[in-house]
């Protein structure tokens, strides 16, 4: 394949099963991936949360790295309005120092809850949670050890400074996101799965390539893959994605209708929950990866992130084998 291939997890919460065996799940698909060829495996942060138990990823990701020897390990990502840069900074330094070249920081602008949570994530803090650009720049600088003579925290560094500094990553899904990140020379990964209009994504590829031609383009799918095209439809089935519309103009995307008319409720703005069908990559092996090799051909794309929502657990790992590389590359040496 001309692109590689990651896996997000979301450490989904399956009903009957305890938070520590949905974690431990996460840890042992985290060393499959590593088994089957996969390039990275990211963790995602939730707050307040029943569906999901990934509340942490720094923390998750300093035990995956202790449980795993070479896959790249990363966040997917750190919601960075409720924290301080230089703290975020220090966490992936110490990370980066203990297994250099294999930490990822995905960074995004979501704040990973509802209104309730992130009052509480920002509890007793100088915080309006308004700042992110100006938050990721000061990341970046922080992580390579040049913040300028002129800023308030010139002579500050993240220690300790790693032998080779964690990759950063901007989780975005909008042509501003996708600007951002070229205008600030870091990779870039456009979430399909929460917005899977396709001119967005191709804007977003189009203004990310003109500025930033060697940056790292990666596109986060949606996707299930079955033995036959029929199965993989069925386990799609009727997949929603729900989306909370706030009156100053704000749009984000949660889980289920509840927690959206949640979130409305405690905006305190008025508010409009929709329910769209969810765009999921689905079919056989050959059938999904046709569609990926289409998408790489159209938009630039370096790699995917597999986002697979399946509830059954053992399908679910029987998608990311099939759609693994060594499945693939061993696929089409027999065919």
């Amino acid at each position: 394949m001309s692109y590689k291939l990651g896996i997000l997890d979301q450490s989904p919460v399956v009903e009957g099963a305890s938070n520590y065996d949905t974690l431990q799940k996460s840890v042992n698909l985290a060393q499959k991936a590593e088994e089957w060829g996969y390039e990275r495996f990211w963790v995602s942060e939730h707050h307040n949360s029943d569906l999901v138990a990934g509340s942490s990823p720094e923390v998750l990701v300093s035990y995956l790295l202790a449980k795993t020897k070479t896959i790249r390990i990363g966040s997917g990502g750190v919601m960075l309005q409720h924290y301080s840069p230089y703290k975020v900074a220090e966490n992936f330094h110490v990370l980066s120092t203990l297994e250099p070249g294999r930490v990822d920081l995905g960074v995004g602008k979501a704040p990973g809850g509802l209104p309730l949570s992130t009052k509480a994530l920002q509890y007793g803090t100088v915080n309006t949670g308004s700042d992110f650009e100006e938050r990721l720049i000061l990341l970046q600088q922080l992580i390579n050890n040049n913040l300028p003579d002129t800023h308030d925290l010139a002579g500050v560094m993240a220690t300790p400074i790693p032998s080779e500094k964690p990759e950063t990553y901007l989780l975005g899904a909008s042509p501003n996101s996708a600007k951002l990140a070229a205008n600030l020379e870091i990779s870039f990964a456009f979430a399909r799965f929460i917005n899977s209009d396709n001119e967005v994504l191709k804007e977003s590829a189009k203004i990310y390539r003109e500025l930033f031609p060697n940056g790292t383009f990666i596109v986060s799918v949606g996707v299930i893959a079955a033995p036959t095209e029929e199965e993989a439809k069925e386990l799609a089935g009727s997949q929603k994605i729900v989306k909370v519309h706030l009156a100053s103009g704000r749009t984000l995307t949660l889980q289920t209708i509840e927690q959206a008319e949640k979130f409305g409720k405690e905006s305190g703005e008025e508010y409009e929950v929709k329910e769209y069908d969810a765009d999921i990559i689905k079919g056989t092996p050959e059938q999904v990866k046709g569609i990926l090799d289409e998408l790489h051909g159209l938009y630039g794309v370096d790699e995917f992130i597999l986002h697979t929502p399946i509830p059954n657990s053992e399908q679910r790992i029987r998608s990311f084998i099939l759609l693994s590389p060594n499945y693939i590359n061993k696929v089409a040496v027999h065919s």
